[in-house]
């Protein structure tokens, strides 16, 4: 059977693998049924006369094809399409919808990611921080010093609990900021707050388990425990915070973001946080505090985390860099009990072994030469200053549409719609979106009332008074 072969005409890389170009056609004419098992392929110098390259190219192409057993070489005879390799009608390689491959049924369960990459004119989006005022050259000449220390580049692997001197670096910054109790034992570097969860849910979930979370609550989390198959409690959440006697009684874990409620902002009461340990406590259940923005506190005093009231050993505390640093950098941790360290850290070894050592390495040092905390101190007041403008924006213009709830901490606000019909997650979608405008509608959270969730980690101070006006126009 006659069959077609080509060389790229492209850049330099494309003439470069030649004989790769001739295997991979070869391949998939074998593959495809194009060419059929005992059927001879072109002579080695045919081919590469019609080709125009050398033979020892073509030849390279023809012995990796033998090696992988799509051919047989016979002396003095040619090189034929082995017997041995089936054939079949293969499928496009962009198969339709209704293709054999599908998901099993707990993901398909679970909604598709938002548009998390898209960017905006005037993006009020939460969660994001001023990556414009990161200390990019200190970082910059800290990473660069480790990648030329032997012990780092040398490419050895490294603890999966983390680098050791990042994990004492994080006791002394969560020991001296949050007043969190731990050792460096007991301290485990992660890949964001996130892996953080996914470690405790491999740890601690069996399949079928409950898990607690806040109604509305942060997202990711929830559909993380439901893709390992764990049962679901949405439990609402007042002005004191999650309400503890709606949690079921066979609850596994509990999730929760104590310290500033996302997304509707406020702390959980001290009567709510005891009600809760001595819930966890009686029930033999687990707490996941997500600390994710407490380091920006804007008055009164600071929360106590729940990890610090916990005499039983049941808090996980859960931390990220992201919000203080770069969300690029993933970058989180997780503090957790000593019964629980060697299965996390064996499970860390079995999930991606570790972050990177260099960039843990850094950020021990950028914590430790006080970098980190000047950073914080730095945005603490920025975005005091944003989140003063957002809020006296929102009770002047927006106070016939807009109910503010009050918030002292963190880089976002919430605000109730006043008319309850209002679908706040089309205004978000389509009247927003298309202005231009990236926020957050708080039903993308859970159910309840409909509201905005407005960050202003992301736009600068400058333009959040232009930003809104442009919101005011596209509200009903």
């Amino acid at each position: 059977m006659e069959f077609h072969v080509s060389i790229g005409a492209g850049g330099t890389g494309a003439r470069r693998d030649l004989a790769g170009q001739i295997y991979r056609q070869i391949r998939e004419a074998i593959l495809d049924g194009r060419l059929r098992p005992g059927e001879a392929l072109p002579p080695s110098r045919e081919l590469a006369r019609r080709l125009e390259v050398s033979r020892n190219t073509v030849g390279a192409a023809y012995d990796r094809l033998a090696a992988e057993g799509y051919v047989d070489g016979r002396v003095g005879a040619g090189t034929f399409v082995s017997s041995g390799v089936r054939v079949a009608a293969r499928t496009p390689r962009r198969e339709p919808p209704g293709g054999r491959l599908r998901p099993t049924a707990t993901w398909s369960e679970i909604p598709p990611l938002p548009d998390l990459w898209r960017s905006f004119e005037y993006d009020f989006r939460a969660g994001l921080p001023d990556i414009r005022l990161f200390p990019f050259e200190t970082w910059r000449r800290l990473v660069a010093a480790e990648l030329r220390v032997s012990a780092v580049g040398s490419g050895m692997y490294g603890d999966p609990a983390g680098h050791p001197g990042l994990r004492a670096a994080i006791v002394r910054h969560i020991g001296v900021s949050r007043a969190v109790e731990a050792t460096a034992d007991d301290v485990f570097v992660t890949n964001g707050a996130q892996q953080a969860i996914d470690l405790i849910g491999r740890v601690l979930l069996e399949p079928g388990g409950r898990v607690a979370v806040e109604n509305p609550g942060y997202r990711p989390p929830r559909r993380l425990f439901q893709s390992m198959g764990a049962r679901i409690a949405e439990i609402p959440v007042d002005p004191e915070g999650m309400v503890v006697d709606e949690i079921p009684a066979d609850t596994r874990i509990v999730y929760v973001t104590p310290s500033h409620q996302f997304p509707l902002g406020m702390p959980m009461s001290l009567r709510r946080r005891m009600a809760l340990l001595d819930w966890a406590e009686r029930h033999g259940a687990v707490i996941v505090e997500d600390d994710y923005d407490s380091e920006f506190r804007f008055a009164g005093r600071p929360i106590e985390p729940l990890q610090n009231l916990d005499r039983g050993g049941l808090v996980l505390y859960v931390g990220s860099f992201s919000k203080v640093m770069l969300p690029t950098l993933r970058l989180g941790f997780l503090v957790a009990p000593p019964d629980l360290h060697a299965a996390l850290r064996t499970a860390r070894y079995l999930t991606d072994w570790h972050t990177p050592l260099p960039t843990q390495a850094a950020l021990a040092r950028f914590i430790d030469e006080g970098a980190l905390a000047r950073h914080i101190r730095k945005m603490r007041h920025e975005y005091r200053a944003r989140h003063e403008l957002v809020s006296s924006t929102l009770a002047r213009d927006f106070a016939d549409v807009l109910e503010v709830i009050p918030s002292l901490a963190g880089i976002h606000l919430s605000a109730l719609c006043k008319q309850n019909w209002v679908d706040d997650v089309a205004i978000v979608r389509d009247r927003a979106g298309a202005a231009g405008i990236g926020l957050n509608a708080l039903r993308e959270f859970g159910s309840g009332a409909p509201g905005l969730v407005l960050g202003y980690g992301a736009i600068p101070m400058d333009a959040i008074e232009a930003g809104l006006r442009r919101l005011r126009d596209v509200l009903p």
